[in-house]
Order: C-alpha cells, then sequence, then structure tokens
C-alpha cells in the first residue's frame, strides 16, 4: 500500500465518507498518511457548479485528523442548516475542498481600525465571539472579498451582528491553512 500526499488522503476520505453515508460505497480503508492520527482542526466545503453547497469544520483540534475530516465532510453534506441533505443524485456534480487549519491566535485590537491594520488579506481566516454571537470565515474567503473592512463586515453580519459593529468586548483570533480541492466536475457542461 502506497502513501497518498496528504491532500489526496484527506480528500479520499471526505468523499468516502459521504458516499458510504449515501450508500455508494463501502468504506475507504486503504487511506494512509503518518499525519492522519494527528490532532488536527478541518473544514470540509462542499461545491456544485462553483457555488457553495455546504460547510462545515472544526476550529480545535479535538481528535485525529482523519476523524475530524469524516465527521465534517458528513456534516456539510447533511447537516450544514443552510442547505437541504445532499442527495445521491447531486453527489457525481459535488466537488470537495479540505483546509487544514493552524492554531488560532488571538488579535489584541483597542479600535477596529487597529484590528484592520492588522489584517493580512488571503492569508488570514478569522474567528469572532461576542457573548452568544460566534462566527469564523476561512482564508479563501478573501476571493471574495475586496478589502479587510469588507471581510470583517461580511465575519460580523455571519455572526448576525450589524456590519458596522464594534465593541472592545468582542474577540478576534486568526488562524492560517492550507486547503486542497477536487477538480470541479464536468457533470451537466455543454
Amino acid at each position: 500500500m502506497t502513501e497518498f500526499d496528504l491532500g489526496s488522503a484527506l480528500l479520499a476520505l471526505a468523499r468516502s465518507a459521504i458516499a458510504e453515508k449515501l450508500g455508494l460505497s463501502t468504506p475507504l480503508d486503504s487511506v494512509s498518511h503518518a499525519r492522519l492520527d494527528e490532532r488536527c482542526a478541518t473544514f470540509v466545503t462542499l461545491k456544485q457548479a462553483g457555488g457553495l453547497r455546504g460547510c462545515v469544520g472544526s476550529l480545535q483540534a479535538v481528535r485525529a485528523l482523519r476523524d475530524d475530516v469524516r465527521a465534517n465532510a458528513v456534516a456539510a453534506a447533511f447537516r450544514d442548516p443552510r442547505f437541504a441533505p445532499l442527495e445521491a443524485s447531486e453527489f457525481a456534480a459535488t466537488s470537495l475542498e479540505v483546509s487544514l487549519l493552524s492554531a488560532e491566535e488571538r488579535i489584541e485590537a483597542a479600535s477596529e481600525r487597529e484590528l484592520l491594520a492588522q489584517l493580512r488579506p488571503g492569508m488570514d481566516g478569522l474567528i469572532l465571539e461576542y457573548g452568544r454571537h460566534r462566527a469564523t470565515l476561512l482564508p479563501q474567503v478573501w476571493q471574495h472579498v475586496s478589502d479587510p473592512s469588507g471581510f470583517l463586515a461580511a465575519l460580523k453580519v455571519k455572526a448576525g451582528l450589524p456590519d458596522d459593529f464594534w465593541s472592545e468586548g468582542m474577540l478576534i483570533s486568526r488562524y492560517a491553512a492550507v486547503t486542497w480541492k477536487e477538480p470541479e466536475p464536468a457533470v451537466g457542461r455543454a
């Protein structure tokens, strides 16, 4: 048995977990990589025709990488509250992304301007916590947002706060991610 590169291993685990839940295949036991037993935090994103179809993940490393990817893949496909559960008929037209997150790092800022000056566009994923409000945006969201101000505003709205909200009581943390993507399926293309 050959060892997959990490990205291929994670994508294979995510796809097989969803396929298994749909009754389309048996469990994938042949994936191996030295890092799969490490505790890691991941996000799994499903896309169809370039649009989001589900995204669920873990912000803290609490379980083995292999288990985290499989659990988040199933949750993204069947329990993302923004979407109906994935159906078997959609599976072939669905591409997957797996993001491996670094440990989070708190950003200290006394004002929004100070916070914005510390952001690294294209690199930082952010976590916002304020009372019962909590949200995150993965680093790849920078591809759709033009500047730090827009990124932070989108994060606030996702957390259920006004886009111009500011409080020194907000906790903001950053993390980096390495992301592997499947090619977009050719299903349905002319």
